[in-house]
């Protein structure tokens, strides 16, 4: 009891080395060209391997890619896909207004890929004005087993933020890519290379490599409500 109350007062005025992995750790979008040691990869795929999922199904599949000339090949088939759509569906391009009701069709059909967001950014991914991989020495791709119980999704995402973390207390950094998944949405090739069939898809990826100066520290984000039950009231705090 003793030792729980030392502890508790302790973490009144002291944060926990966890805590400072979770709030110092920032996306990267610049990596040095030296690779990452094997062993250190394998570690953040066991952090991976470790993450809870429902009934501890793990469903999930990593590969990894440390060959350069596959990252380039990949990251090239999704900007030719990225350039595609913006041929067909910006319509902000001056004098391209008709492909308006084109582009709100598509985005009924896909209101998640075509948000504002991610629609800025395949723009700015064709233009050669975003990168992929961001230069990173290794990639690990995340495939999801679409028969997993619950929400594979989620597993995988709690996977990913695993090693996501894991990597960083190694003064490493990483930057989720979700774009890369046009390449196997729409190039088959790359199902065929990397044997991939059901019940796996691509989930999401990790960029990872020793990042360019020191990106990580806290930021500031904005709060959001929660509300807080507790003895019979409400109460929202921030």
């Amino acid at each position: 009891m003793e030792k729980q109350k030392e502890l508790i007062e302790r973490l009144r005025v002291e944060r926990t080395q966890t805590e400072e992995v979770i709030l110092k750790r920032r996306s990267v979008r610049n990596y040095k060209k030296d690779q990452v040691p094997e062993f250190m990869i394998k570690r953040i795929l066991e952090a991976g391997r470790f993450a809870p999922s429902a009934g501890n199904s793990q469903p999930w599949k990593f590969i990894v890619i440390r060959d350069s000339e596959i990252i380039r090949e990949l990251t090239d088939t999704a900007v030719k896909i990225c350039r595609l759509f913006k041929s067909l569906i910006d319509y902000r391009v001056p004098g391209r207004k008709w492909r308006l009701p084109l582009a709100k069709f598509n985005i009924r059909l896909k209101p998640r890929d075509l948000h504002p967001v991610p629609f800025g950014a395949v723009s700015m991914i064709a233009d050669g004005r975003l990168g992929l991989f961001h230069g990173a020495p290794t990639v690990i791709l995340i495939f999801k087993d679409v028969r997993g119980v619950s929400c594979p999704d989620l597993d995988c995402g709690i996977a990913g933020q695993n090693m996501a973390l894991a990597a960083h207390s190694m003064g490493l950094g990483t930057c989720w890519v979700g774009f890369v998944k046009l390449a196997f949405q729409y190039a088959f090739k790359w199902k065929k290379k990397f044997g991939i069939s059901y019940p796996y898809k691509f989930a999401t990826s990790l960029a990872v490599g020793w990042p360019v100066g020191t990106p990580d520290g806290m930021v500031k984000r904005p709060a959001h409500a929660v509300d807080w039950y507790e003895n019979g009231t409400r109460q929202v705090i921030f």
